[in-house]
């Protein structure tokens, strides 16, 4: 680990090559480096932000509330990798976040905070490794007057943990997700090798964050200002940076082989519609979505499946702010089954269009009640009669189920 000692700057050699890979980006870019782009002011100041940002990692019954700040969290993990020798390359943000502070438009939200830590994970040994230096990690960031005499590993798993997930195959890596109330979990993603690394373009940033990690401890100024700021490197891994960057900025649809992605991309497709993502390219759209409805039925071929797909991704990715979303996006699921379909047979299509009609009604008498019942709130505070009625929304959705039938 690099480290400042009597004003000198010590650096390990990724992270001098790495010095060097954005010298060499500033003064010639080029054709090779199309992938790669130096971040502007005012996106090194929105990392800096979500850094510096506290987030809650909310405990299971007694188990207090951590304050954690990224930053912290990050220099900390990999200090006691480094420590029990697994070797971290580079930390990465990745996702909704990375797309946050890229996209400067505010209304460019973002729920999971995505953490990459490129290591080697060669034995079972390295995965075991990796799950203990998150656990004893977050021993670091208990209140104060909390005894962490009795906190194992264990406990801290149960208490803090959201899900791991654990792959040795072709793709050698490791997640594991950090709870959060509202939605915005933590997750720690540790990576040796994984052959498909994003879903859409809009999707595929990382920000290395190697640079900015040696500011903070070597800067003696460590505020950020537009006169003294590290120079940051994003990636696209869908491959041309700017274009990516565009379809972000433009709300454009864009991927490339989906059937290479697991569930075909399907579920974060419609997710796009929903947000008003339009097709890059529209012509060929009908073929794409008929890839990734095959792909999906391939990786979730019975009815069971499907339903637990598809309610874990309704409890993930709508949350907050973006919970009244769940039914517009599953009627918009369920036109994109109906219509691209052509891998399953007639039965099992209906079984399928069945299942999300089946979600949808629930999504729906949810949300009545839950208008209601802030009607009826409204109304007691404010003294007046109690008038029950429905709550019909704003903005109207086409019906393509057959248990509610829409004039």
């Amino acid at each position: 680990m690099s480290a400042c000692q009597s004003g000198t700057l010590l650096v390990t050699r990724e992270q001098a090559t790495l010095l060097e890979k954005m010298e060499r980006l500033l003064n010639s870019p080029g054709q090779e480096d199309q992938h790669l782009a130096t971040l502007t002011f005012d996106q090194v100041r929105r990392l800096d932000g979500v850094l510096n940002d506290v987030v809650p990692i909310h405990g299971r019954g007694n188990f207090p509330t951590l304050e954690v700040k990224l930053k912290d969290l990050v220099e900390v993990v990999r200090a006691r990798l480094e420590a029990d020798g697994v070797h971290v390359s580079s930390v990465r943000v990745n996702g909704g976040a990375a797309s946050h502070i890229l996209n400067t438009d505010d209304s460019q939200v973002y729920n999971d905070l995505d953490l990459i830590f490129l290591v080697d994970l060669q034995t079972p040994k390295d995965y075991d490794r990796v799950k203990t230096a998150v656990l004893q990690s977050l021993l670091d960031f208990l209140p104060e007057g909390v005894s962490k005499t009795r906190m194992s590993s264990c406990s801290m798993k149960e208490g803090y943990v959201h899900k791991m997930v654990k792959v040795n195959d072709t793709d050698r890596w490791s997640l594991i997700s950090l709870s959060n109330n509202g939605g915005r979990n933590v997750e720690l993603k540790f990576v040796d090798s994984m052959k498909r690394k994003f879903e859409f373009s809009v999707d595929s940033f990382q920000i290395l964050l190697d640079s900015i990690l040696l500011f903070y401890r070597c800067a003696e100024q460590k505020l950020i200002t537009e006169n003294f700021y590290p120079t940051v490197v994003g990636v696209s891994v869908y491959g041309d940076f700017q274009e990516a960057l565009y379809h972000l900025q433009k709300k454009l649809i864009a991927t490339r082989r989906p059937e290479e992605i697991r569930g075909g991309g399907l579920l974060k497709y419609c997710n796009l519609l929903v947000k008003d993502y339009k097709p890059a390219q529209p012509e060929g759209i009908k073929t794409l979505e008929r890839y990734m409805c095959s792909r999906f039925f391939i990786d979730f071929p019975d009815v069971m499946q499907q339903r637990n797909k598809l309610e874990t991704y309704l409890s993930n990715h709508f949350v907050g702010t973006d919970e009244p979303l769940k039914y517009a996006y599953l009627m918009v699921l369920h036109k994109v089954v109906g219509d691209s379909t052509v891998c399953l047979m007639s039965h099992e299509r209906r079984q399928t269009l069945g299942l999300i009609e089946e979600i949808a009604f629930a999504v729906y008498v949810q949300q009545q009640q839950r208008m209601l019942q802030k009607h009826y709130d409204a109304q007691l505070a404010g003294g007046g009669a109690v008038i029950l009625a429905p709550f019909y929304p704003a903005q109207s959705y086409p019906c393509t189920c057959s248990w509610l039938n829409c004039a």
